[in-house]
């Protein structure tokens, strides 16, 4: 018969990215986490979310975190043991017009202000060498050269083999029931039990805000159910990764001819009830997004559209960092681009417990930003 209490030297609630990534690095510290998660690893936005890699767009804080991310992505097997289905085609983001290349060319000036140089401008020409099927009234755009995708699917798998394999324990549908800390000890009651350990990570994705409440934070987060659809078989006509500006659009072609279709439409978020409901006019706009851009996507078929339930903060930058109470971290409310910061925000998360403090700009991220409002 298990013990009554579960202990161990952390406790993560939330079994996605970033709570495997958390314990990830955390056993690699010799530390002993176990990963409490509310229904099963990578159930929600980890798993339902485009796989985009970029730095291309990024929040300026995130751009080192970004950057950080990306090196660890160009070796991932070295992490997972597994590669993910990533590849580095590039990212671009097309202007359809001046006025949205002048807006490419100060959001570059910004990024260069800060030190980092990634982002290039590319004209007309350039554009139709690497899209020679993009519209013709499109005037240029700019290029991110090693930003990429991966496979949510295989991530997600791959997270929690690794994990496994250090010795990590995962308690699945497992909602958190309450939390309490005493002497330096918290104490979680939970579906399958009570926890132990002196150290909680909060994890819990579009939860979070929930389970931050409980260790006295102030975090207003949103469910979000970003769409996505997938179309049928097409010859093959693009290898990098799109956006457009002024548009809501994430597309990417697959090997096999499908093409992958987000931006950002959302549906209705469910979070009481683990639901998403697509929203039809939503869907059929962002079709039409990628149409005005590439022609040959009007005879397109669309074989199914989903939405997983994100979390989302006021200024659209995650959670990341200490909580007020002691002993307590936090690392949710991506805001519907998480999945490229994976590979890092655990390390973060982990150097922060073990040393007190982290080799990347965190601040930007603090709980902190959200005082109450009594």
């Amino acid at each position: 018969m298990a013990p009554s209490v579960q202990t161990a030297d952390a406790i993560v609630i939330g079994g996605g990215l970033h709570g495997c990534g958390t314990a990830l690095y955390l056993a690699r510290a010799g530390l002993k986490p176990i990963i409490i998660e509310k229904d099963h690893i990578g159930r929600h936005a980890s798993s339902a979310n485009a796989g985009g890699v970029r730095r291309l767009g990024r929040a300026l804080p995130e751009i080192p975190l970004a950057v950080a991310a990306l090196e660890i992505w160009h070796n991932i097997r070295e992490l997972l043991d597994d590669d993910c289905g990533f590849g580095a085609p590039g990212q671009i983001k097309i202007a359809e017009d001046e006025a949205g290349l002048q807006a490419l060319q100060a959001r570059r000036q910004s990024v260069l202000n800060h030190g980092f140089q990634h982002e290039e401008m590319i004209d007309r020409n350039e554009l139709r060498e690497y899209l020679p099927a993009v519209a013709p009234h499109c005037v240029g755009g700019m290029i991110v050269r090693g930003d990429g995708h991966a496979s949510p699917f295989k991530t997600v798998q791959a997270f929690r083999r690794k994990v496994h394999s250090l010795g990590v324990r995962m308690f699945e549908n497992n909602p958190v029931q309450s939390l309490t800390r005493q002497k330096g000890t918290w104490r979680i009651a939970a579906a399958q039990g009570n926890f132990e350990a002196p150290v909680l990570i909060n994890c819990a994705g579009a939860w979070g805000g929930h389970i931050a409440g409980l260790l006295g934070d102030h975090a207003p987060i949103e469910a979000q159910a970003l769409m996505l659809m997938i179309t049928e078989r097409v010859k093959p006509f693009i290898n990098p990764v799109i956006g457009i500006q002024g548009r809501s659009l994430s597309f990417k072609q697959f090997g096999n001819g499908t093409v992958l279709i987000g931006g950002g439409f959302e549906g209705r978020a469910e979070p009481e009830t683990n639901r998403t409901v697509l929203n039809t006019r939503g869907l059929a706009a962002n079709a039409a997004n990628a149409a005005a851009v590439f022609p040959i996507m009007k005879r397109a078929q669309i074989l199914r559209g989903w939405a997983g339930i994100e979390g989302r903060m006021p200024d659209d930058i995650p959670v990341i960092g200490p909580s007020s109470s002691e002993g307590a971290f936090h690392a949710f409310g991506f805001s519907g681009h998480g999945f490229a910061l994976s590979p890092i925000v655990g390390k973060i998360i982990a150097e922060l417990i073990t040393s007190g403090k982290s080799d990347l700009p965190i601040d930007a991220f603090a709980v902190s930003r959200f005082p109450h409002s009594d």
